[in-house]
């Protein structure tokens, strides 16, 4: 038993870190973040899409309740993607992925509503201490400033996909993590189509090689093995081991964008971060 519940963090945690090195390419791709977001949920549903066919996969979603929340779900998680783009390219990488990580405290507040169960005390202390971390990194209450500017987007993408986890929770048990997101990844696809008639597109002649790498290793694979990790936490457990995403995108941002972390980071993302390790022992009990 603990051997399966160690299977299931390092899943998780391969997750978090194929999934975080899209903040960095976010940042790094020359193209509005709608853009960038289109062509990676093109990209990863024609990957995923051939890989299922070659494993020969059931592709088929049995329930029309279950296809109501796949569907809808997909909106959610459009939705966070350009959001949590935006607020790395008006900011940085570190101030974008730390706002984003609140989405742990935003989903054990709003998952008990939700779904009516009572809340675990574990995880509203934890919220506090995410929310302190939070305030940290904000250097000032002024809406110009372009870091207030990330963190508020990137709070806005947190409250997105913590819907689009809860949302997901049972339905996700059903179906293998592929399944659910070729057809995430083409409602996404669908309904960001339209900004490739306002936007600027030429940029994917020069950037197509780190829109692949985005697409299939931080898309098709990283998220595909997120939504599994759905089946054995709670989309609050989940959320918090995946708290470390920012942990690899602040060393990546470093190496490759030269993103040096203020202080004030530094001592937020340690608030934030020091829930996954409480969080990774308590699920393990």
């Amino acid at each position: 038993m603990k051997n399966q519940h160690l299977k299931n963090v390092l899943e998780l945690c391969l997750s978090t870190l194929l999934i975080s090195v899209a903040g960095v390419l976010g940042k790094y791709i020359s193209m509005p973040a709608a853009v960038i977001i289109w062509w990676r949920a093109f990209l990863a549903l024609i990957i995923l899409f051939l890989f299922c066919l070659y494993k020969k996969k059931n592709l088929k979603i049995t329930s029309k309740k279950d296809k109501t929340i796949i569907f809808t779900s997909a909106l959610f998680l459009g939705a966070h993607w350009v959001t949590y783009f935006y607020a790395i390219k008006v900011s940085n990488v570190s101030i974008g992925m730390l706002s984003l990580y609140t989405f742990p405290a935003i989903t054990s507040i709003l998952e008990p509503l939700i779904r009516k169960t009572p809340f675990n005390k574990t995880h509203l202390l934890l919220a506090i201490l995410v929310l302190i971390g939070l305030y940290i990194l904000v250097p000032e209450l002024n809406i110009e400033n372009t870091n207030v500017q990330g963190v508020f987007w990137g709070v806005f993408s947190a409250i997105i996909f913590s819907l689009r986890n809860i949302m997901l929770k049972n339905t996700s048990k059903s179906y293998d993590g592929k399944t659910v997101m070729i057809y995430q990844l083409f409602v996404v696809t669908l309904t960001i189509s339209p900004v490739l008639f306002f936007l600027d597109t030429s940029g994917i002649t020069t950037q197509y090689p780190y829109v692949i790498f985005l697409a299939l290793l931080s898309t098709a694979i990283g998220h595909s093995l997120f939504v599994k990790g759905l089946k054995n936490f709670s989309a609050s457990t989940a959320s918090i081991i995946m708290s470390t995403q920012p942990i690899y995108g602040i060393i990546f941002a470093f190496i490759f964008l030269n993103e040096i972390p203020t202080i004030n980071t530094f001592i937020g993302g340690i608030l934030i971060i020091s829930t996954v390790i409480i969080e990774s022992i308590r699920s393990g009990k």
